[in-house]
């Protein structure tokens, strides 16, 4: 069965966009990015015009994201505390790029500035991830019991800053100031780019908070739900970009899929999640710097209007 999308001004397959939100929301339930890393670029192939892909693509991270909220929530894996911090800078970040992104519209630089941002973005932090992963796992394998690639608890610079707050669940007495920071970037690159910012946020947490890895994905996705949401709300106000229907569609999709990726999430290793999600930002990076250097199909000519002009 096939439905008309108003705002993106397209016909899609039902059964097709099902299976999209639900792959995604298996993503989002194990590693606990909320989902838009994938699912923005995916619409784009697709065909979604890139605004609307980016606005309905935030609605999905939010119910994906709370499917997959409410199951860590069950587990005590949410620093509740800590994902307030950061929620204040991640609203603020939101409103900034919410209007960043009207801005580049009328400029007619938006769709360039998502592309670059995926491939620059997603190629450092891909690496970057990869990279340790495999040394941690690779001294896992030589010492023969899992390392961590961090102690809770230790920091450098993070200690001398000021407005220092202890956080129970995490174990941690550390500035609120990182946190808020993270969470206001996080806000961000979610109105820009249409994506929960959870990989971002689980390495920020993990490498510079030094929060704990079992707390991580769960208070990730606790911030994720209300920024994608406040994203979600000034993109259809201000931008009306937010294509209500294939919202829809995404979101049945990924609310069951969400439930299942959070199963199979405990059944990995710590260090298995990382160098899967490494794997998963190279493979989107690197699918976006290729359609950025290879020549479209359709080569846009203007003979005919130098003719008729």
């Amino acid at each position: 069965m096939n439905l008309y999308l108003p705002i993106a001004e397209m016909s899609v397959s039902v059964a097709m966009y099902l299976a999209l939100g639900a792959a995604v929301g298996f993503i989002s339930g194990i590693f606990g990015v909320g989902g838009g890393i994938l699912l923005t670029p995916l619409l784009t192939f697709l065909g979604v015009p890139t605004a609307v892909a980016v606005a309905t693509g935030n609605a999905h991270v939010v119910a994906s994201s709370v499917s997959g909220a409410v199951a860590q929530y069950r587990r005590n894996n949410i620093d509740v505390k800590m994902g307030l911090i950061m929620l204040t800078g991640g609203l603020v970040g939101t409103f900034i790029g919410v209007d960043a992104v009207r801005l580049l519209r009328k400029a007619g630089l938006f769709e360039v500035t998502i592309s670059l941002s995926y491939v620059t973005f997603l190629g450092v932090v891909g690496t970057l991830m990869m990279v340790e992963s495999l040394n941690t796992w690779h001294q896992s394998q030589k010492s023969g019991t899992p390392r961590s690639a961090r102690k809770s608890g230790q920091h450098s610079w993070v200690d001398k800053l000021p407005l220092k707050m202890r956080f129970h669940r995490s174990k941690l007495y550390i500035s609120v100031l990182p946190p808020i920071i993270i969470g206001m970037f996080i806000g961000f690159m979610s109105a820009i780019m249409g994506i929960g910012g959870g990989f971002v946020m689980i390495p920020a947490m993990i490498y510079l908070l030094r929060v704990p890895t079992g707390v991580v994905v769960g208070t990730s996705l606790f911030q994720i739900v209300f920024v994608a949401a406040f994203a979600t709300i000034l993109h259809a106000v201000q931008n009306k970009t937010v294509d209500v229907v294939l919202a829809a569609i995404l979101m049945a999709g990924g609310v069951i899929g969400a439930q299942f990726g959070t199963i199979a999430g405990e059944r990995l290793k710590n260090e298995q999640m990382r160098i899967l999600l490494a794997a998963l930002v190279l493979i989107i990076a690197g699918r976006m710097g290729y359609d950025l250097v290879t020549a479209p199909a359709d080569l846009f000519s203007l003979s005919t209007a130098v003719r008729g002009g």
